[in-house]
């Protein structure tokens, strides 16, 4: 196979969010790419303007530190996840904890809603991977499979596939019906710390404490491109909808010094992440 040139992306725009007292563990945008949300080790939630930077709500509640946050699909909600071991919910407009899940045995490392907004995927050092009920709260399924605490969990983009990212070096797929692993994908060298689907749902970006960024196949289970120079693990990952906007934890950032900042990557393109045809991908 010919391995194809991919186009030429500009230098990104860097804006600072600066107020956490402690490191930053997770970003994520809301669905109209207007606010972000935080989680950091100094136990608080934070939503921010993503076009000036200043803070928009200060949320409080967690007893550990806030490992992961996502926005529900209607931009109404967060939830965040704690060292605490639960999963909390948030009403962004006015800041309430509205559910505290509870179920996991260790710390709770990921968290994410489905694309409908019905379910809550959550990751854990219990290493299972949970899946709740956003609305009651209550638990539908334990994943069970990894041989390591689970780092990093995504829901597809058709909501019927969850993907994991684990210590034991795995990303697996599960089957969100049947609770089933689908596919167990193998090629990092150290734990995986960050996984997500593209916006098509063919691929998974996995980030690793093995300095490398995969792009991986969902269909054949292949790594189609490899991403090194990273000077420490890469451990967190977060797209916009539009896929023009990619968040990461800033301590992979040789260009920043702040460690309690994170960065936004603006490559103001459309098709950021879009790969060639299957027929043209170079496999490594």
């Amino acid at each position: 196979m010919t391995e194809v040139t991919l186009p030429v992306i500009p230098e990104p725009k860097r804006i600072l969010f600066r107020g956490h007292e402690d490191l930053v563990y997770s970003v994520a945008f809301s669905p109209d790419g207007k606010q972000v949300v935080s989680g950091s080790v100094d136990q608080t939630v934070r939503i921010w303007n993503v076009e000036t930077g200043t803070e928009v709500k200060c949320l409080r509640g967690h007893e550990d530190w806030v490992r992961s946050v996502a926005f529900s699909p209607d931009g109404r909600y967060v939830a965040s996840a704690s060292d605490d071991r639960t999963v909390e919910i948030w009403e962004v407009t006015t800041g309430t904890q509205i559910k505290c899940l509870e179920g996991h045995t260790n710390r709770v490392y990921s968290v994410a809603f489905s694309p409908d907004g019905k379910w809550i995927v959550s990751g854990s050092d219990d290493r299972t991977v949970r899946i709740w009920d956003a609305e009651t709260g209550s638990e539908i399924r334990c994943l069970e499979g990894h041989q390591g605490y689970v780092l990093s969990v995504a829901f597809s983009p058709d909501g019927k596939q969850v993907v994991s990212g684990s210590c034991d070096k795995t990303v697996r797929i599960w089957d969100v019906g049947t609770g089933t692993e689908i596919r167990c994908l193998e090629g990092h060298e150290d734990r995986v710390e960050s996984v997500a689907f593209s916006p098509d749902g063919k691929w998974i970006v996995s980030g690793s404490e093995d300095n490398t960024v995969r792009i991986q196949d969902v269909k054949i289970g292949k790594t189609i491109k490899r991403f090194e120079g990273y000077r420490t693990s890469v451990g967190c990952i977060s797209f916009s909808k539009d896929g023009r906007r990619l968040a990461l934890d800033t301590h992979n950032d040789p260009n920043l010094e702040d460690s309690y900042a994170f960065s936004i990557l603006d490559f103001g393109n459309p098709h950021l992440g879009t790969l060639p045809p299957e027929e043209a991908l170079f496999y490594v």
